[in-house]
């Protein structure tokens, strides 16, 4: 059992929940929780190590017992231990490193998401836990978006990181995918109400940054542009509440 916070392999996990430079050079990253730690198990994600205290129920027993049977390296840790390696007040007792991996792409695309430097993680996370819910194909994110493994991106999108396709890219990557597509672009009080906009057909949906909204290269890409009438005067809606309505206005129209 590991009882010193010093221990390489703890400072090692602080690295990964503080650092999105660490996580790309180690190319792993950190979930922490039970539902989030059988997520990673029933879709295949094998950890490279899991940590947990004695403090687990038998349901985290079972998933601990799983992962051992599977040879995967499973070290037991004091409370306080698993304190300074979590991310969170109140950490569940159970947490996992996991290799840095992508979703494989769809050949074709038809219903294309982009957070345009979405800097909130918690609006990140769930426009990813959103897209996923709603069949997204596929989440390109442009410089300056969030990163999408940091500790609270991940916690938000609850399990969404493994089973969306998910890419870090430049807008030149982002133009050259949308251009079979046809380009909408949120913005507050401008172009159709959302539900008069026809979004049946092969669609990429940018929602913009949270203070600033959609930057000049989205707005340089734009086909179309889109907006959720706001009758009661509100200035703007939050970027995750917005993008989910816009989403879900896609599914709507095709039924």
């Amino acid at each position: 059992m590991i009882t010193s916070t010093k221990n390489a392999t703890i400072k090692r996990v602080r690295r990964l929940q503080n650092k999105s430079s660490a996580r790309q050079k180690e190319q792993a990253f950190v979930i922490e929780g039970l539902r989030l730690v059988e997520e990673a198990l029933q879709h295949g994600w094998g950890p490279e190590i899991v940590l947990y205290t004695a403090t687990l129920d038998q349901r985290g027993f079972r998933v601990v017992d799983q992962f051992r049977a599977q040879g995967i390296q499973v070290t037991q840790v004091s409370p306080e231990v698993m304190g300074v390696a979590s991310d969170t007040e109140t950490p569940q007792g159970l947490l996992a490193v996991l290799p840095l991996r992508g979703q494989p792409q769809p050949p074709k695309l038809d219903f294309l998401l982009i957070p345009d430097a979405v800097r909130d993680p918690g609006n990140l996370g769930t426009l990813l836990r959103t897209a996923l819910a709603a069949g997204v194909d596929l989440v390109l994110l442009p410089p300056g978006t969030v990163d999408p493994h940091s500790p609270k991106v991940v916690r938000a999108g609850m399990g969404a990181h493994f089973r969306l396709p998910v890419t870090k890219t430049s807008w030149e990557e982002i133009e050259e995918r949308v251009r079979p597509l046809r380009v909408f672009v949120a913005e507050a009080e401008k172009g159709l109400p959302h539900t008069e906009a026809n979004l049946r057909q092969p669609l990429a949906l940018i929602i913009g940054n949270e203070a600033r909204g959609p930057g000049k290269e989205a707005q340089h890409m734009a086909d179309d542009w889109l907006h959720i009438p706001m009758p009661g005067g509100a200035e703007s809606l939050n970027a995750a509440v917005a993008g989910s309505i816009l989403i879900f206005e896609v599914l709507r129209q095709r039924g």
